[in-house]
């Protein structure tokens, strides 16, 4: 017997045994949806009535229990849908707390794979649960800007104790099966063979009472003393209100937990259900619903994924040049398991080279993220060589050679004499021209494209991918499918200066700098941006890369965009006084051996230079500027770079660029991304403020024709660019 819906389907089957085994079909991860809640809930009434079942199984096809709910279910809810039965509420308590739970007849939940969100909370109101070591459990929801709304706030605490449940919901940690047995979210650990004949065993032993009928929801022995409790709850407000404070539905998730210690059980789902409520119509819901499509959205790319390619293996990368980030994205290779040749020009460098991937690698054997076997294991695959006789039969390189055009120029020339003709040849620069560095030198221009990495390789989980109009189709097939591998987001753009992220992003220190020569107090600026959600402001993050790579990236901009960009010396005369940021522990702040950051009442001297040097006056008005125009005079000139990199084409899809902000300059994504939050705030607006100041302080703030058309007709910046040119 089965139950189809639109949205997958639930399959029922009854054995001799007297087992009714329920299987959740909706590939490709058996996600839910109100249409499988209500057709599964269907074939547990059907299981319930019959004579010849005497107790229930629920599992998942294919090798995973439940991947959580549908998300396009959440962003239907959020257009609108608020039917009784479309509501989480009537889920928890009608369906999963009164029928499922509350069953006459037992009910196993059998675990493989994903089991995370609805699922879980499906699998805790079962009376037991068997799981393979290898499942991935856990309660997500916070990602998404809502919490668990099926129970899972009152019962995950019920069964593994309230810490656990509070770094498991806060966290949005997923668990492995063998670790949730330690700690009794699953009752017995076996293996995939063996999952569905265990379940149906221990399904039966509880019907005949020969293992105890446990209710998730009335458990009491693992939840602390109250004042215990009371402990751990404000503690874990605490560590929430500091990592955002901006945020408010973690707080909401401590209160449900709360209400249902306090105040029992089913208090704590209803308050659940209103809160998922009103937390799934809010602002940062839709923002993170809609930061959660573009990333699924950005590897597929008209007229190369949709064509037919399938990825060519990549088996081994060279990687040319050793320094900083040549040895990090060497690093990040082999912890993905690809084998790796790393080239350099001596044996000096190249030991130095090799030195820093050992380092690295030993920082995670120290913390205990990687054991012994696996560090000997990852550093075989790395092989630092001097020449180019070893590369005949690499797959990919990457070069990541100084940042000058003719040293690249003649790198590619030699990389096309000695590598095999499928080879990649990937840049890791992103601020020379791709078409400069293959110009005539290089005959496989199809073969050359850009693998822009973001320092720190190894934490920054996107890849920016720029190809030139020759470049192959299947080349980014191949590119995205090893971003993949390293477990980073592909983004494909367009070739240009600073490609897009960083061509976005330009105007953002320079807006700053502009800020200060005319009066803002540079630590106000960045404590506005960082209050704003930014992980540090504009200055604390030059520091961080260093004022050398910020003087270097700007040239590009100033020698591509004379008109529009904001000349200041200000940067290159801490840098000429051998303030370079964190390496020499002084930059825009003075640093501690823990390089902690402290203002530094000296800087204002380089300021008054900078700024005579300029020839600005100070502005009295930015003097007593408030944190929201602060926050506008640097983003909207952002919003501006990102409007003409639309307007060019070379990005598609403005989600494309809400996703690089996000993952690769750590614009909050509870704001939804650049072009998302722009759009919130409208058109209109943002052009007629930098309309305003281009007249008081240049041609830096003039709206480009872009934005300025979408303002006159009223038109969201992120719709669709007619005009644009396809990208390949």
């Amino acid at each position: 017997m089965g139950s189809s819906t639109a949205y997958g389907r639930i399959a029922m089957e009854v054995g001799a045994d007297g087992v009714a085994l329920i299987t959740i079909i909706n590939p490709p991860v058996n996600s839910l949806s109100f249409d499988v809640m209500r057709s599964m809930k269907d074939s547990y009434e059907e299981a319930l009535r019959r004579d010849d079942v005497k107790a229930i199984v629920i599992t998942g096809a294919k090798g995973n229990f439940a991947g959580g709910f549908d998300v396009s279910a959440i962003g239907g809810c959020q257009e609108g849908t608020r039917e009784t039965e479309q509501r989480p509420g009537y889920l928890a308590v009608d369906v999963i707390t009164d029928i499922f739970e509350a069953a006459r007849k037992p009910s196993v939940a059998a675990i493989d794979g994903l089991t995370i969100g609805g699922g879980l909370e499906i699998a805790m109101a079962c009376h037991a649960r068997i799981s393979t070591p290898t499942a991935q459990l856990g309660l997500p929801e916070l990602t998404l800007g809502i919490i668990p709304g099926l129970g899972g706030t009152q019962r995950l605490p019920r069964l593994v104790g309230l810490s656990k449940a509070l770094d498991m919901m806060l966290m949005s940690e997923l668990v492995k099966g063998d670790e949730a047995f330690t700690f009794g979210l699953v009752d017995a650990i076996v293996s995939p063979d063996e999952l569905l004949k265990t379940a149906r065993q221990w399904a039966l032993d509880i019907f005949d009472s020969r293992r105890p009928w446990v209710t998730t929801l009335h458990k009491t022995d693992k939840i602390e003393p109250l004042g215990e409790a009371r402990d751990l709850l404000k503690v874990a407000r605490a560590q929430a209100q500091k990592q955002a404070s901006n945020l408010k539905h973690p707080l909401i998730c401590i209160d449900v937990i709360e209400e249902g210690i306090v105040r029992g059980p089913l208090a704590g789902l209803w308050k659940e259900a209103e809160a998922f409520q009103e937390l799934l119509y809010s602002d940062t819901s839709k923002s993170l619903v809609h930061i959660f499509f573009a990333q699924n959205g950005t590897s597929k790319v008209p007229g190369v994924t949709d064509v037919g390619l399938v990825p060519r293996p990549v088996n081994k990368i060279a990687v040319v040049g050793g320094g900083l980030i040549g040895s990090a994205i060497a690093t990040a290779l082999i912890l993905s398991n690809y084998k790796v040749i790393l080239k350099e020009v001596d044996e000096k460098f190249l030991q130095a080279a090799i030195g820093r991937v050992r380092a690295d690698l030993q920082s995670s054997l120290k913390k205990g993220k990687m054991s012994s076997e696996k560090f000997e294991k990852t550093i075989s695959l790395l092989n630092g060589v001097l020449d180019y006789e070893s590369f005949e039969d690499v797959d990919m390189v990457i070069e990541a050679v100084t940042e000058d055009v003719s040293l690249k120029q003649q790198t590619f020339a030699d990389l096309e004499k000695y590598c095999p003709p499928h080879c990649i040849f990937a840049s890791s620069d992103c601020t020379i021209d791709l078409n400069l560095i293959a110009a005539d030198r290089t005959k496989s221009k199809d073969r050359i494209v850009g693998s822009h990495f973001f320092s720190p390789v190894h934490a920054t989980p996107i890849l920016e991918i720029a190809h030139t109009k020759q470049t192959s189709p299947q080349v980014i097939v191949d590119l995205i499918h090893v971003g993949k591998s390293m477990r980073k987001t592909p983004v494909v753009v367009g070739n240009g200066p600073g490609y897009a992220i960083n061509r976005m992003f330009f105007p953002y220190t320079q807006a700053a700098l502009l800020l200060v020569e005319r009066g803002t107090d540079l630590y106000q600026i960045d404590g506005a941006i960082t209050n704003f959600g930014m992980p540090m402001g504009p200055f604390r993050l030059a520091d961080l890369v260093g004022l050398g790579v910020a003087i270097e990236t700007g040239k590009q901009f100033v020698q591509n965009f004379p008109e529009r960009t904001y000349k200041s010396m200000l940067i290159s005369l801490l840098q000429e006084d051998k303030r370079a940021g964190e390496t020499t522990h002084k930059g825009f702040y003075v640093y501690d051996e823990e390089l902690n950051a402290s203002p530094d009442s000296e800087l204002e001297k380089y300021i008054e230079k900078s700024r005579s040097i300029s020839g600005v006056t100070i502005d009295p008005k930015l003097m007593k500027v408030t944190e929201k125009d602060i926050v506008e005079m640097i983003f909207f000139p952002v919003v501006n770079e990102a409007c003409r990199v639309l307007a060019e084409g070379i990005v598609i899809n403005a989600a494309d660029l809400d996703v690089v902000a996000v993952m690769g300059m750590g614009f909050p994504p509870y704001r939804g991304g650049i072009m998302f939050w722009a759009d919130s705030i409208g058109s209109k607006y943002i052009y007629s403020r930098l309309e305003e100041w281009s007249k008081i302080y240049g041609e830096f703030f003039k709206p480009c024709a872009y934005l300025a058309e979408r303002a006159a007709k009223g038109t969201p910046l992120s719709s669709p660019v007619q005009q644009a040119a396809p990208q390949l």
